[in-house]
């Protein structure tokens, strides 16, 4: 059963997965066939099953070598000798990364009915909507974690504007200390009303997550919305996150097309965080085959629609940035937060706007070169004297000047700016760079099809629940699905 290839394979690694059927964890195998990368597993009772897991697999091998494991929390909220992962979330004691962004659902009713969406309130049938004090309890969890609290919440749903304390909400956010308070929002409210944006702003809130699927009104039936919504957080100078969920053959032509609507709109819009499409419900082998695009693929349509403006090479892996959180972390001795979420997780880049052009980070820094330095410098700090590390770090600093492009001045201004931060751990002069860029990346989140429990055993999304557990994204949303379990056991009955 399944979506295979013929000819023979080469076994890249060993984990584990699920059975699509019955969810019984089984030994599993990631190999190559046909240049494309599958994960295959046979169940005693259901067979074999072979799931396309990304659709290079040159580029599997270019993001495995970025692979870095964690040490997990040093408070988890459940301890087992023995793991029997992806059930005993969590998060347990054998998971391998710290909460780098919290999930809150603070509904599941929506005024929408998107037949992709993980669930809402129509559909399931009852109310799931936690009180606030239920909610400043899974705040104050995410941030008595150890050794880092928790540093971002992203507060979704259903539609979380639904709720008339959304103001309070994000203010107790912030006055717990998150740095980043986002809001996965589909943009009705926000576009209905011109001063909702304002009263975001003002309570605090980092960044909206629009859900934007596409740039017509095939793609997105509800773009006008969008637009008016854009209009009223520009207006208010609240930053924007595009969203698109992609599903290939319905709108994966426009990728190109989303990414220039954001840098045309770069005043507003930060960034866009592609989703490619998750089968959470029940799918068809034809369904998957059809709809079914994995992050190689999206880099290449990036790739093709930007006409080479934006290459697949540009982009890399989130655990590509871990030799900067160590660095920081050798040169202060304090800890710092390890971006150790699995390496096939997602992909990632900056693009800079320059006359109506997009101009990726990699054109004025030799990325590669750079965090080979970043390593270099660490060693050399953690081999120098308690007097001797800052001129170790000094003395450093001049390898990574090495890595700018010497043509470009952009890449001179932009060294200078993590220059300053990573050897005075003040991030304030990367503020400019960040809000004169445009992040575009992309989180593949797994189904029952191309469940790999080592990608579960890394994740770095949580979700905190009333019942005072933290349980990963895709056990919140695929395999176990402990949101199911949790909207139940917190729930009410239909109004």
């Amino acid at each position: 059963m399944g979506i295979t290839a013929g000819g023979d394979s080469i076994l890249l690694k060993k984990t584990k997965s699920l059975c699509p059927v019955c969810k019984k964890v089984l030994d599993a195998e990631i190999e190559e066939k046909d240049g494309k990368v599958y994960i295959s597993r046979t169940c005693p009772d259901h067979g074999y099953f072979s799931y396309l897991y990304w659709g290079d697999a040159d580029a599997w091998r270019r993001y495995e070598a970025f692979g870095v494991k964690g040490s997990g929390l040093e408070n988890p909220q459940v301890v087992k000798e023995e793991s029997n992962c992806p059930f005993d979330c969590g998060i347990c004691n054998n998971h391998k990364s710290t909460t780098l962004l919290a999930n809150v659902d603070l509904t599941n009713r929506c005024n929408l009915n998107c037949s992709f969406c993980f669930a809402n309130a129509k559909a399931c049938g009852y109310i799931y909507e936690p009180t606030f004090e239920q909610i400043k309890e899974m705040l104050m969890l995410l941030r008595s974690e150890k050794p880092t609290p928790a540093p971002a919440v992203q507060f979704a749903g259903g539609e979380p504007t639904l709720r008339d304390d959304l103001i309070e909400i994000i203010r107790l956010a912030k006055s717990l200390g998150f740095v980043q308070v986002q809001l996965a929002t589909n943009g009705i409210i926000i576009a209905r009303d011109p001063d909702y944006a304002l009263k975001l702003k003002e309570a605090g809130l980092s960044t909206v997550y629009l859900h934007f699927d596409g740039v017509s009104k095939e793609t997105n039936f509800k773009l006008a919305h969008d637009l008016k919504a854009i209009e009223n957080l520009k207006k208010a100078k609240q930053g924007v996150v595009l969203v698109p969920t992609i599903i290939r053959g319905e709108n994966d032509h426009e990728i190109g097309d989303i990414i220039r609507f954001a840098a045309e709109n770069i005043d507003v819009i930060r960034g866009v965080n592609f989703q490619p499409v998750s089968f959470t419900g029940a799918a068809s082998p034809e369904d998957i085959e059809r709809q079914r695009i994995t992050i190689p693929e999206l880099l290449n349509g990036i790739e093709e629609q930007t006409q080479g403006s934006v290459e697949k090479e540009d982009f890399y892996p989130v655990p590509c940035v871990v030799p900067i959180s160590d660095f920081i972390e050798e040169y202060t001795g304090k800890p710092q937060l390890r971006f150790t979420a699995h390496q096939h997780c997602g992909a990632a880049t900056y693009v800079f706007v320059r006359d109506k052009k997009i101009v990726p980070i990699n054109r004025m820094i030799d990325v590669d070169a750079f965090f080979d330095s970043i390593e270099k410098l660490t060693n050399q700090i953690a081999s120098a004297g308690p007097f001797s590390r800052k001129m170790a770090a000094i003395s450093g600093i001049k390898e990574l000047y090495s890595t700018v492009k010497k043509s470009d001045e952009g890449g001179r201004e932009l060294w200078t700016s993590l220059g300053k931060a990573l050897i005075t751990h003040n991030f304030d002069s990367l503020r400019e760079f960040h809000w004169n860029a445009l992040f575009i990346g992309m989180m593949h989140f797994m189904d029952n099809y191309n469940y790999d429990v080592e990608r579960v055993s890394q994740c770095c999304i949580h979700y905190a629940t009333p019942d005072g557990t933290l349980i990963p994204f895709c056990t919140y949303n695929s395999g176990p699905v402990f949101r199911e379990k949790i909207w139940k056991k917190y729930s009410r009955p239909l109004e």
